[in-house]
């Protein structure tokens, strides 16, 4: 049976049309791509079914591993369509303004009435970052769990591509994680090395090899286990001959990477040590200051004359002053005029945990005077602080601490702005892949020593 509307019922204000129309607008449509991906893509979120020019609130909530919670939120305003494009729609306030793609991934913060000092780190790359991404009506600025939203959404970020392996490293006294990416193999090698913080750091190595390095994450500085672990050169040196020696990696083709302290072992190690002979290195947040002695415990000794310079803001403890001025005795800084493999440094401009810029332009000083200038690349980016992550990581200003020696907590400023500490992250990590890229993957592996 033919059903037949009259042309007059159509354009009527009780037209089922017009009806249609109306449920349709009323119920938004959240789209967002990829719902799984790695953490450095970048998503595509788009709201459709708006009413025009309708001010809604996106929001993202993620639980830690540790049970906090942190979000972020933006307030928009739909086009005359009915639709918010995050990727070309500014946010108007919130955790972000303007136009971000990825704003509700890196303003992340915890939630109000949460502990102090948190730190936004995934401990189990086994796993992925769970966010709740939700549309609101209205600019809502709190209590979100009290509210209803007009549409919701699930997504994973992922460290581990599907395909990359994980390995335990117990070996010769060298305790870590090898990551291997998905393929034949061999592949070239990173070893990966975090800071003065100590314990085993795994999701950069992990997120290296799921773009096809592959990368071990070394523990280090143990809380409670420093003397089991040993962290001398020679340490750091087995760990190198560990990874040389895998079956699926390419010996000739190996970097180091190194973050804060882990920065300076990178350094030291290029320069002093006859077995670490890498093609390339990365050195994030690190300085040619202090030397890495024999060991960890004399290096840190060292750093200890100097703790009366450790000032105290606000309650948040300002190391970096403890190695300025730079000093000119070249006996007290590693001489980087040795240097004979490609390194990229990258720096941020207010980093209050080390002075990396100071350090950055003595580097760059003294192997201009050696000759060696052209294998140095320095990324310096104002207004980012200390703890330059993979990208879309949260960032962090200040979070607590535990001193190693007396296992009291402080909290530790690392400097830096939002924005601008985003924009370095995103920035510095695509450079850092492509510098690997071009020294492990494209360039003529050095002869062996």
């Amino acid at each position: 049976m033919l059903l037949v509307i009259p042309r007059t019922l159509k354009t009527s204000r009780f037209s089922p049309f017009r009806l249609l129309s109306t449920v349709v607008r009323a119920c938004p449509l959240l789209s967002i791509k990829p719902t799984r991906g790695l953490v450095d893509e970048k998503l595509q979120i788009v709201v459709r079914n708006l009413r025009p020019k309708q001010d809604v609130t996106l929001h993202s909530v993620h639980q830690s591993e540790d049970k906090d919670f942190w979000e972020a939120f933006g307030h928009y305003v739909s086009d005359g369509n009915g639709t918010v494009t995050v990727a070309k729609d500014a946010s108007l306030s919130g955790t972000y303004v303007g136009v971000e793609a990825m704003g509700l991934m890196w303003s992340l913060r915890p939630v109000p009435g949460s502990r102090t000092g948190l730190r936004f780190r995934k401990k189990d790359v086994l796993s992925p970052l769970v966010f709740h991404i939700s549309v609101h009506d209205g600019h809502v600025s709190q209590g979100f769990t009290q509210l209803t939203p007009l549409e919701s959404l699930v997504i994973e970020r992922w460290y581990m591509a599907p395909g990359v392996r994980r390995f335990d490293i117990r070996e010769r006294g060298v305790r870590g994680t090898l990551f291997i990416p998905p393929g034949p193999g061999p592949f070239p090698g990173v070893l990966d090395m975090w800071g003065g913080g100590g314990g085993l750091v795994e999701y950069r190595a992990a997120l290296l090899a799921s773009h096809g390095f592959a990368s071990m994450a070394l523990e280090y500085l143990t809380p409670g286990e420093l003397k089991k672990l040993k962290a001398d050169v020679n340490y750091f040196e087995t760990a190198y001959q560990i990874l040389q020696n895998h079956d699926m990696v390419r010996r000739d083709r190996l970097a180091l990477c190194g973050l804060s302290f882990g920065g300076c072992i990178t350094l030291s190690m290029i320069v002093y040590s006859k077995i670490i002979q890498p093609q390339c290195c990365v050195c994030i947040s690190g300085s040619h200051i202090p030397v890495i002695k024999k060991s960890l415990d004399e290096t840190f000794e060292d750093i200890r004359k100097h703790i009366n310079k450790i000032r105290i803001e606000n309650n948040q403890h300002i190391w970096r002053d403890i190695t300025l001025p730079v000093p000119t005795d070249p006996t007290l800084k590693v001489d980087v005029a040795r240097v004979t493999c490609p390194v990229l440094l990258v720096v941020g401009g207010d980093d209050q945990n080390l002075p990396t810029l100071e350090a950055s332009e003595d580097i760059q000083h003294i192997m201009e005077k050696a000759g060696n200038h052209h294998l140095l690349q320095v990324l310096i980016y104002p207004g980012a602080g200390h703890l330059i992550e993979p990208p879309y990581s949260p960032h962090h200003r200040a979070t607590n601490f535990i001193v190693q020696e007396g296992k009291d907590k402080i909290l530790l400023l690392w400097g830096g702005q939002a924005k601008p500490h985003a924009d370095a992250q995103e920035d510095s990590w695509e450079k850092l892949l492509a510098f690997l890229q071009q020294h492990l993957y494209h360039a003529t592996p050095q002869a062996e020593l």
